[in-house]
């Protein structure tokens, strides 16, 4: 059984691989009956967290996939690795990193890092060397603009995030005999390529219901402290917050909304599950809206994991330490699986004839359907909304994929 890696060296070392020859300058990376991927992710610095689900996501999929018979091209069954550096969650060290796997360990297919900011570093290093990646942790839109013919993310761009929060919001006033446009919102996001796009969608809601929005800042640097903003949201007492900074921001909200005991009756954050929000703070989290890639209680399913509930089960049962799994993880085995179908479809290790059968993806996987727009991004699969009831993450929007009634206003006893 495969244990939650704690030690930066330990899962560099289980996971890296010799630096041997080529099969050619146009060739994926394959030694013998091995396919390399590289990846430059985040182990250490704020970003960490996420770093080592996505890890675990790759790893375990590609255990799978090597189990199940591998990859076929030209007759011949192939396995998987993942060649990792650890970027210490900085973008400069991440481009560094991603030509170093290209430059001298002659990687031609990779995965991509952990969040938009490490994304958006890499892509242009794999695109100036026609490198094609298969991302599951870069949402910001601003990636899809460029151009970049050699970006595939499985994942819904961000401004998705926590519109539906807004949606809700509305659906909710509504029921309660008021209009949208008498629901006040507070924001924090931090400073980031992720959070501004979430930070975009928001705001387009708001800005569409008629919303008024009473607080609007930007979480510090080292999303440490966000006592500031919870003073004001007290004293202003909005009907919605709205808080986005990954795994430590999430982390750090739901800490001092507790310590604070902020009352608001509406929150949405990003990033609950993969910051352990309800082990690390209990019932105080109870009536938190939690947007998702992906849930366990979904009706996807594909042949290689079986159904979305069978995923979060093997995936709980491999590593340690996960009351929910987060969907970080479950987005990186779908990119593994993108690469295997890719490989397969396009019966070659030339880096152009897999790319273009990238173009070609339409999978329907445990993770959601996966089909890429010109621009790289998914275009097949939606956000949902879960909420934590009793500290179970429940999804409660959109109402088609909901499995529980939402329940407002958030009821807690500090």
């Amino acid at each position: 059984m495969f244990k939650l890696f704690k030690s930066t060296a330990l899962l560099l070392s289980s996971t890296a691989v010799l630096v041997l020859g080529l099969a050619g300058p146009a060739q994926a990376k394959v030694e013998g009956d091995t396919i390399i991927l590289g990846s430059a992710i985040s182990f250490t610095g704020k970003y960490s967290t996420n770093g080592i689900h996505a890890s675990n996501g790759y790893n375990l999929a590609v255990k799978r996939i090597n189990e199940s018979g591998g990859i076929r091209v030209g007759g011949k069954s192939y396995k998987f690795k993942v060649k990792y550096y650890d970027d210490e969650s900085t973008p400069a060290r991440g481009a560094q990193l991603a030509e170093r796997l290209i430059k001298q360990d002659g990687i031609k297919y990779m995965l991509g890092p952990y969040s938009s900011g490490l994304t958006k570093a890499v892509a242009p290093v794999t695109a100036k060397y026609k490198v094609p990646m298969v991302e599951a942790e870069g949402a910001s839109r601003s990636l899809f603009t460029q151009g970049n013919k050699y970006i595939f993310a499985v994942l819904s761009t961000s401004e998705q995030y926590l519109a539906s929060a807004i949606a809700l919001a509305a659906e909710i006033a509504k029921k309660n005999g008021k209009k949208p446009q008498d629901v006040r919102v507070a924001m924090a996001f931090e400073n980031d390529p992720f959070s501004l796009d979430v930070r975009a969608g928001v705001v387009d809601d708001v800005s569409k219901y008629g919303m008024k929005i009473v607080i609007d800042d930007k979480l510090p640097r080292d999303l440490a402290d966000m006592s500031a903003t919870l003073t004001k949201v007290k004293a202003l007492k909005p009907d919605l917050l709205v808080v986005s900074g990954h795994s430590k921001g999430a982390a750090t909200a739901a800490r001092q909304i507790k310590e604070m005991q902020i009352d608001t009756p509406m929150i949405a954050m990003t990033h609950c599950e993969a910051a352990k929000i309800i082990t690390k703070f209990g019932a105080a989290t109870n009536g938190f809206l939690c947007p998702t890639q992906w849930a366990e209680t979904l009706s996807y399913k594909d042949s290689l994991f079986g159904s979305a509930a069978d995923f979060d089960r093997l995936f709980k049962a491999t590593y340690d330490g996960y009351k929910n799994v987060p969907y970080q993880a479950a987005q990186a085995a779908a990119a593994v699986m993108v690469w295997k179908d890719a490989f397969e479809r396009a019966n070659s290790f030339d880096t152009e004839k897999v790319r273009e059968a990238l173009t070609k993806t339409d999978m329907r996987t445990f993770y959601g359907n996966i089909r890429f727009s010109d621009a790289g991004n998914n275009i097949a699969k939606p956000m949902v909304l879960r909420q934590i009831q009793d500290g179970t993450l429940n999804v409660v929007a959109p109402s088609n994929w909901a499995s529980h009634k939402v329940e407002h206003p958030r009821m807690v006893n500090y």
